[in-house]
């Protein structure tokens, strides 16, 4: 099943960084933004992550909250978070069933070689857990300018 506009999020629990466990429907009420990079302390995973972090105060006012999610382990997590002063949570997918959830564990294609990896992609999930906006096959450039921009729309 692939996920659209208008359906539910699949909820999960799974463990995050510093050792919690984090449930998407305990984020009921407010707006979330989960998205799905391949793999810590990569080039554009890092940019990623870092221009999320730095609007952060931009969500945050707008009750929004910043959520990523990878196959990484929490481990490699707290170091990544360390690494790049991250200020919101990673979830640990170890059996990657978070992943093919949302739809975003996919055949890629590298060099002739083909392989499952993770699809960078993001969703915008409103305050009542219905996804609102999915963004899939992300460029890093100018991604997090236009995921606030739809933040912004969902809540006016």
């Amino acid at each position: 099943m692939t996920l659209e506009v208008g359906n539910a999020a699949p909820d999960f629990t799974a463990p995050i960084n510093g050792g919690g466990e984090l449930s998407l429907s305990s984020l009921k009420g407010q707006s979330i933004v989960l998205y799905f990079y391949p793999k810590d302390s990569t080039p554009g995973c890092t940019t990623e992550a870092c221009e999320f972090r730095d609007a952060l105060p931009d969500f945050s006012k707008l009750n929004a909250t910043v959520i990523g999610v990878s196959k990484d382990s929490v481990k490699r997590h707290d170091n990544f978070i360390a690494k790049n002063e991250l200020t919101f949570d990673l979830v640990a997918d170890l059996d990657g069933e978070i992943c093919e959830a949302y739809g975003v564990w996919v055949l890629k294609k590298l060099y002739g070689r083909e392989y499952m990896g993770i699809e960078r992609a993001t969703f915008l999930i409103d305050p009542d857990g219905i996804i609102q906006k999915i963004w899939r096959k992300v460029k890093v450039k100018n991604h997090v300018a236009e995921v606030k921009a739809a933040v912004v729309e969902l809540t006016q």
